[in-house]
């Protein structure tokens, strides 16, 4: 392939998937997409906008149930006639490389890295297999690993998600590929690792010279890591153009949308929607403290090793407030989430909401204190019961700690519903039948539906997009403002902390590095790890993005 020749060459694709239960849907009308040699084009647009549908069919990767077309197809410079072109077996893993979105799921568990990460190359007859271990072992010292001989050896379960996510990246790049398509490459992962893999694979792509096809929802990324962005919605692409001219002057409504939706462009807090009134029970914001955390400590013992996990944390919320509690990947804020709600208990230390200990055993006593204080997951779908309705799994609370009749029961899920913008002509389905979205806000319904006094959040917008997760974001601004809830808010982002939170707590290695109100925080950072956390967010190396 020339130096000036098109790494992807796309004109007159149309894909739809069928389906026996909706029939045939569209997922992309005719569509034209060119990737230049060496150039970084991100597909941007919410979950169904055919972002990753686009970018499988340049891969010959499309769902068995899709019929696609198209008028012309190039990769490299090699033409594709059609779906069952023997070429395709030439090109994929070879001129085209797939970095995928969840490497848990990627990487065979049974395997050892080094014998996966190598077959590619010696079925296409790249290399020998002494040759293929030699080439993984440069780039996995590339893509930031010590001791790369050692990870060979390893499994996928001995590493972290931001090290798998690695590995899938010397793999992508071991075979020199003209293009590589990276779908969502890190939305699984906190701020400081995901910014470490794109550096990387920007450090990559200018070494081998290799264009990236980039598929995110996330605006912020798209605008820092692309050369040029393409919009798509409903199947469309709606706008495309340089990334900074996208991002400074979008020139469709659906653009200016997800630019106001991404957190890295907020530039403060959330503030209640028109209209929204105190309920008649609510209690009025007060920093006075519903929830204090004294000198908390919890270990955990890992085979021959103890793991500290929470390391003397102290922090307060305050009613009708919200404490952002920030930090990365094993600082400890899943396990403090945990010790809040009862689940774990610290080994030493206090933690008391409204001036009562959270009770170490007694069911009659964890059933009163969780009627003060619930938890909302990070992942809906998994903590909802999937042979359970939206009512079943609303109205489950109140079975379990009101004595309701059937009316009152009914008119507390639908008060509820209502309370999450939520039909309620959709109480009858399952959580399969939901959107991401959706379920999180079925979620939010059944964590309120007891009018407790915290909720404890742990990453709660996280799996979500970034335009469904700015409607829960309002959404929790809402409900603290019409129910005066206080909230313990857990995440890795402190571009969403910056939206919703009043104070927060810096969490590394189980301790509280630094705490303050979030103006403070983010003005006059303290401590290395909140700093490298700003510096983490993505968009910030980006001049100001006017919306």
């Amino acid at each position: 392939m020339s130096a000036l020749e098109p790494a992807l060459v796309i004109e007159g694709l149309t894909v739809d998937y069928r389906s026996a239960r909706t029939g045939t849907a569209t997922a992309l009308e005719p569509t034209a997409l060119t990737v230049g040699a060496g150039e970084v084009v991100a597909l941007v647009g919410e979950s169904g906008s055919g972002k990753t549908t686009l970018g499988m069919a340049a891969i010959g990767l499309l769902a068995p149930n899709a019929l696609a077309r198209f008028d012309r197809l190039e990769l490299g410079g090699t033409a594709i006639r059609d779906w069952t072109d023997p070429l395709w077996r030439s090109v994929r893993g070879t001129a085209v490389s797939l970095v995928p979105q969840d490497p848990s799921v990627s990487l065979n568990p049974v395997r050892t890295i080094g014998s996966q990460a190598t077959e590619h190359l010696v079925l296409h007859g790249l290399a020998r297999p002494h040759e293929a271990r030699a080439r993984l072992v440069d780039l996995l010292r590339e893509v930031g690993f010590d001791e790369p001989e050692r990870r060979l050896g390893q499994y996928p379960h001995e590493l972290s998600g931001g090290q798998q996510q690695r590995v899938l990246l010397a793999m992508a790049f071991s075979s020199d590929p003209k293009l590589i398509v990276a779908d969502e490459p890190t939305s699984g992962l906190d701020v400081t690792v995901q910014r470490a893999v794109l550096d990387r694979l920007d450090l990559l792509r200018a070494e081998h010279g290799t264009a990236i096809l980039f598929i995110t929802h996330d605006l912020g990324v798209a605008v820092e890591r692309a050369d040029r962005i393409v919009v798509l919605q409903n199947g469309r692409i709606v706008e495309e153009g340089p990334a900074l001219a996208v991002a400074t002057n979008p020139q469709h409504e659906y653009t200016r949308s997800l630019l106001a939706a991404a957190p890295s462009f907020a530039s403060g807090r959330l503030v209640p929607s028109p209209g929204t009134a105190p309920a008649p029970d609510a209690k009025a914001p007060d920093p006075a403290a519903v929830l204090v955390v004294d000198d908390v400590r919890k270990a955990f013992v890992r085979g021959r090793h103890v793991v500290q996990a929470l390391d003397g944390v102290s922090l307060a919320v305050g009613r009708g407030r919200t404490l952002g509690i920030v930090g990365e990947s094993g600082s400890g804020k899943s396990t403090l989430a945990r010790v809040l709600v009862g689940l774990e208990h610290p080994d030493s230390g206090t933690v008391e909401v409204h001036g009562e200990p959270v009770p170490r055993r007694g069911a009659r006593a964890l059933r009163a204190y969780r009627d003060h204080v619930q938890l909302i997951y990070q992942n809906p779908y998994a903590s909802l019961d999937p042979r359970f309705s939206v009512v079943e799994t609303i109205a489950e609370p109140l079975r379990n700690y009101r004595s309701l009749g059937r009316a009152e029961l009914r008119a507390r899920v639908d008060d509820a519903l209502d309370a999450v913008a939520l039909p309620r002509a959709l109480g009858r389905r399952r959580p399969h039948e939901l959107s991401g979205g959706q379920r999180q806000r079925v979620a939010l319904a059944r964590g309120i539906v007891l009018r407790p006094d915290l909720l404890v959040l742990d990453e709660p917008v996280s799996a979500l997009d970034v335009s469904v997760q700015a409607q829960i974001l309002q959404l929790l601004v809402d409900l603290q403002a019409e129910y005066g809830l206080s909230y313990a808010f857990i995440t890795h982002d402190l571009a969403v902390v910056r939206q919703i939170a009043d104070e927060v707590a810096v969490v590394a290695r189980g301790r509280v590095v630094e705490t303050g109100s979030v103006e403070a925080v983010f003005d006059r950072p303290a401590a290395a790890e909140t700093i490298r956390l700003i510096e983490a967010i993505p968009g910030r190396r980006t001049d100001a993005i006017a919306i």
